[in-house]
């Protein structure tokens, strides 16, 4: 499952539908043998075929919050600015740009060599288009936050614009590495009813060629890219909801990029057969996992039950079980070892002894020693888990943890949906009890997107309806300050709540494990993970055929 390294690093937070993130602030470890007689220079053609575990929900970037559909817009889009393989903002659709009046204005400067793969200049109108569609309350987008922070945006000419904003904004030039999207096909639409929603027109190094649902989406290379065509021919992602599939299928020849799980990393995956024709990479992913519970449910309004769940749970164990030992523990949202992240947070606080009295105290108690947990009126503790359907790390993660509960008397179900449709039905509908799921992790810290009480509302990724005044006037400071010391006490504090409240259990940051056939050539592991340089990855014409099974 390919990683949208541009929006992960950007800030527009995402479900992930699997547990692998290309982004790393360390240059990943690879264990790989290239095959021989590789030619010196590179060359083109080829198809690559890729796997995801959730079909995209819609590839109008602002309107998913979905990882799949991230993934497949990253091939079709370009943004003003882009981070590199070291994670700094580099100019990409802009030619350059300035920083004047202390960061309060943001000038750039747009190429003038790039179309839409209709033929149509892409200028700085387009820019001006998407500004003012992410600002309008009708767009339905839980992305418009950054955009609404911006006092106004200047059209200088077909190619230059203005952003001004009234005060220090922290994340004003990380909002313009988000997508462009073509006036010339949006304007006026719908975008709820929109057929550009499955039949994209962008500017990137790819174009749609089809889309089956549910089985496959086709991408070709697109010949006058602006960075330079890429050398793969054919990027083509499968629709496969289980992890397990996959393998299979990548082990039949019909795959070429999956990422791991850390069984198949660890264990199915060794020897000289495998060594010889996959190369194998290993870092921290920046992204976590965390069951998040329905802050309108009965069960769990009471801050003492949270607390008591994550008291009930062993993260050390569910790393140790799920990930053998490939993932660390985490206590709240922010990658373990970057600069945001709280080390005084306890990352696995593991006393069934703490959680039994918490329930206790909430009112919960078992009136023998084997019976369930009941209330007052001997209402049992009761609920259930939701997550997507075919993710095994998840799952097994849900089963540990109803075991761990059962020993308080907490009856627990696990029930796993289709990813589209855990997302649309589910998780956007309120209609849940506690919902296992994972969140990217992005470079600059803010969380107003998921925190913040005003995202607290249908179509918002405050979707557990977690309202804190304290923690709103903490995330308003955070993004209007500039420099990382001022900031860092701020974001503590934000982490210091969290984990008081419990809105979610946060579970562990597992490592990110992709595997990719040797066949592919020029993957250059960075900081930034190692689909950075996707279109500079070729394949030679002597490993381009015969046609892999689609």
């Amino acid at each position: 499952m390919r990683a949208t390294l541009p929006l992960l690093l950007c800030g527009m937070l995402f479900l992930a539908a699997c547990g692998r993130n290309d982004s790393s602030r360390q240059a990943p470890a690879a264990s790989s043998s290239a095959p021989a007689s590789v030619p010196a220079t590179p060359e083109r053609g080829g198809r690559l075929v890729q796997a995801t575990l959730g079909e995209p929900s819609n590839l109008i970037p602002p309107l998913a919050s979905d990882a799949s559909s991230h993934e497949i817009a990253d091939f079709l889009y370009v943004a003003p600015l882009k981070f590199d393989k070291n994670i700094n903002l580099v100019p990409q659709a802009a030619q350059s740009f300035e920083i004047l009046e202390d960061g309060r204005l943001l000038r750039f400067h747009m190429r003038k060599d790039i179309r839409w793969t209709d033929g149509t200049p892409l200028t700085a109108r387009d820019v001006e288009f998407t500004y003012k569609l992410m600002i309008d309350p009708k767009t339905p987008t839980a992305y418009a936050e950054d955009f609404l922070a911006v006092k106004s945006f200047k059209l200088l000419d077909d190619y230059a614009f203005e952003v001004r904003y009234d005060k220090p904004f922290a994340r004003a030039l990380v909002t313009w590495a988000s997508a462009i999207l073509p006036r010339h096909l949006l304007e006026g639409q719908d975008l709820l009813k929109t057929t550009f929603a499955r039949h994209p027109i962008g500017a990137g190094p790819y174009i749609l060629k089809e889309w089956t649902p549910g089985s496959r989406l086709a991408l070709t290379a697109n010949p006058d890219y602006f960075e330079g065509r890429p050398y793969i021919d054919e990027v083509v992602v499968r629709i496969i909801p289980d992890q397990s599939t996959q393998f299979m299928e990548l082990k039949s020849g019909n795959l070429d990029e999956i990422g791991l799980s850390p069984q198949q990393y660890l264990y199915q995956t060794e020897g000289q057969d495998w060594a010889k024709n996959f190369n194998k990479f290993r870092y921290v992913s920046s992204g976590y996992t965390f069951m998040a519970f329905n802050l309108k449910s009965r069960l769990f309004s009471d801050v003492r039950v949270r607390q008591a769940i994550n008291h009930a749970i062993d993260k050390d164990e569910i790393v140790r079980g799920v990930l053998a030992g490939l993932g660390i523990p985490t206590g709240g949202p922010y990658k373990p070892g970057t600069w945001p992240f709280d080390d005084k947070i306890p990352a696995n606080e593991f006393d069934p002894a703490l959680a039994r009295k918490l329930l206790a105290e909430a009112g919960w108690a078992r009136r023998t020693p084997d019976g369930p947990l009941v209330n007052a009126k001997g209402e049992p503790f009761a609920f259930t888990i939701l997550t997507n359907q075919g993710n095994s790390p998840r799952i097994k993660t849900a089963i540990i943890i109803q075991s761990r509960l059962k020993d308080l008397g907490i009856k627990v179900e696990i029930r796993t949906v289709e990813w589209a449709a855990f997302l649309k039905e589910f998780v956007d509908k309120g209609r849940y009890d506690a919902l296992l799921l994972g969140w990217t992790i992005t470079q600059d810290p803010d969380i107003y997107d998921v925190w913040h009480s005003s995202k607290a509302q249908p179509g918002g990724l405050n979707f557990v309806s977690y309202k804190n005044p304290e923690l709103d006037a903490l995330l308003e400071r955070g993004r209007r300050l500039l420099d990382p010391k001022k900031r860092k006490p701020i974001y503590d504090h934000i982490q210091e709540i969290l984990h008081r409240d419990q809105p979610y259990c946060f579970l562990y940051v597992p490592m990110a494990l992709p595997m990719v056939h040797a066949r592919v050539q020029g993957i250059e592991p960075a900081p930034a993970g190692i689909d950075y340089n996707f279109i500079r990855w070729w394949i030679p014409k002597a490993s381009q055929g015969p046609e892999l099974t689609q």
